[in-house]
């Protein structure tokens, strides 16, 4: 009786002092009172409790009021005027022996000229991709190969799979493409998928079609999907597209594998979508799928493995002699798989697969609309027409390959990969992010600005991909390395580099380089986004031509 009255009393008290307040007041006076507060304790709700934190949130808009200061807006703006310029001259320069054509010809160039303005337009650029000196980028060349694809591409140059009564045969192709790959994602025979124009269009697909899942099969109007901060950034493009909040949760600091336990924490009831890689861009690790499927079985969302990267070496690397924790269709969890056949299933650029456990998922990829005036109209992914000839090489390069040619050519881009890793890991001054399992390796460094070793390493012709938070280099290593003496000469350059920049590890980096190392530290990245937005514009950049 006497622990009730206490238990009650502070409602009591506040009861009491609401009608106290209250006493005598209008109703409006009432309804404004109610309806102000009720608005304000959602305004403070929404400003602390969110996932970016009051502090870094405080930075930002500081930052943001900095920016607005006429001093400090003009020295912002002259200093992207002068990066803008910079971009510019970086263009004048490599086409400074060339010009532009800005004017449709009158009556048309002849063929061999054609041919030739095309040669000279191939030979732009300073970086010996053919020679292995490149990260990633190109995959494999063979002029046995480019033969067949140029034939295969000519003859269906003009086709279209929009049109599938005109076309049956390349329905028929992709449909091949599907099944190859799902077999080797250890799919079973109701796994369906498409085939895209890259890795971007596939992740996007896949986050479109569980966001409608979620939305027509359980009611998530706010849909979130659950991802690793090394998740590829097409997954944020997609949400900006599709109206998806993400959730990034962090990796662990040695492993480079995403945080389960934060993993776990983040998950809600508008969740349509959880994400791991195999592997992941940055630093090649690949997440713990095993235990992301038991999330996904747990509680009944899809889970997604991003193999964009490295799913064409993963399905062979138990055959050839390298065996990976399983991150396939094997998983009861896992939902969909992406794969980019341009990549190390050594197609041309234009090509991947997405595949989904059954059709029940697929079909929420479509888009379908049924009263157009020009008739029912259906699209399996974001283009209408596409182009069949893209669909035709990638088959024909999957045949001529052959599962042989496949785990052979794994065998020697991962033989390689480790043993580069294994050089790097014996030099002093740098180290390896994590463990890499496919062929990835990441470096950074606790003596001296990373940033320095890739400005070194270019100015020796290599052309590495540069990360951030932090700061760091990597080498995805392709067929093009496993040519000999290529792998030893990297290694070589690596360890010239290092005596050099050793010599004073305290000195900063320079260039074009120091503006990336700078950013890291803005509180507000949309500066950053000025200086990518700047670089865009000038990939179309056009200059002046002299009269």
């Amino acid at each position: 009786m006497g622990l009730g009255v206490v238990a009650a009393s502070p409602f009591v008290f506040v009861k009491e002092l609401l009608n106290g307040h209250f006493q005598g007041k209008e109703p409006w006076q009432i309804v404004s009172v109610t309806t102000s507060t009720v608005l304000f304790s959602v305004w403070c709700y929404g400003f602390f409790f969110q996932d970016e934190s009051l502090v870094e949130r405080s930075k930002k808009t500081a930052f943001r009021l900095f920016r607005k200061i006429p001093a400090v807006k003009k020295q912002i703006e002259d200093e992207l005027e002068s990066i803008s310029k910079g971009f510019e001259e970086d263009v004048r320069e490599s086409t400074k022996n060339l010009t532009f054509i800005t004017e449709l010809p009158k009556s048309g160039i002849k063929r061999e000229d054609i041919i030739n303005k095309l040669d000279d337009n191939l030979t732009l650029g300073n970086y010996d991709w053919k020679g292995g000196k490149v990260s990633g980028a190109v995959y494999f060349y063979n002029e046995d190969l480019i033969n067949l694809v140029s034939e295969v591409y000519g003859k269906t140059s003009y086709t279209n799979p929009l049109h599938p009564d005109l076309f049956p045969g390349l329905c028929k192709m992709e449909a091949e493409v599907i099944r190859m790959s799902a077999n080797l994602f250890h799919g079973d025979e109701d796994v369906v998928g498409s085939m895209t124009s890259g890795g971007t269009e596939s992740i996007l697909m896949a986050c479109k079609a569980f966001r409608d899942y979620g939305r027509e099969i359980k009611g998530i109007i706010k849909p979130e999907i659950v991802v690793p901060t090394t998740v590829h950034a097409a997954f944020d493009k997609a949400a900006q597209y599709f109206k998806m909040k993400v959730r990034y949760i962090p990796i662990d600091n040695k492993t480079y594998q995403v945080d389960l336990k934060k993993f776990k924490k983040a998950i809600n009831s508008n969740t349509v979508l959880l994400v791991g890689s195999a592997p992941n861009f940055p630093y090649g690790t690949i997440d713990d799928i095993s235990a992301i499927s038991e999330l996904g079985v747990k509680y009944n969302i899809p889970v997604h493995v991003d193999s964009c990267l490295g799913g064409f070496l993963s399905c062979f690397m138990e055959d050839a002699g390298y065996p990976i924790p399983i991150c396939d269709f094997r998983l009861p969890g896992v939902i969909s798989i992406s794969a980019d056949t341009h990549k190390y299933g050594y197609a041309p650029k234009g090509s991947s697969v997405v595949l989904y456990r059954n059709k029940n998922y697929h079909h929420h990829q479509y888009t379908v609309t049924t009263d157009w005036p020009g008739g029912v109209y259906g699209s399996p992914s974001v283009n209408g027409s596409r182009p069949g000839g893209n669909i035709a090489v990638c088959w024909a390069a999957m045949l001529n390959f052959g599962k042989d040619k496949y785990v052979q050519a794994t065998r020697d881009v991962i033989h390689t990969t480790k043993y580069i890793e294994k050089g790097l890991r014996r030099i002093k001054g740098i180290f390896i992010f994590g463990q890499p399992v496919t062929s990835v390796i990441a470096l950074g460094s606790n003596d001296f600005e990373i940033y320095r070793l890739s400005t070194a390493l270019k100015e020796k012709g290599w052309n590495l991909s540069v990360l951030q938070f932090p700061s760091g280099i990597h080498i995805c290593v392709t067929r093009q390395h496993t040519k000999p003496g290529v792998a030893d000469q990297f290694l070589e350059d690596v360890r010239i580099a290092l005596d050099e920049i050793l010599k004073n590890p305290s000195e900063p980096v320079e260039g074009k380089m120091a503006i990336y190392g700078v950013a890291q530290a803005l509180p507000d990245r949309s500066i950053v986004g000025d200086f990518t937005r700047l670089f865009l514009d000038s990939m179309l950049y056009i200059p002046k031509q002299k009269k």
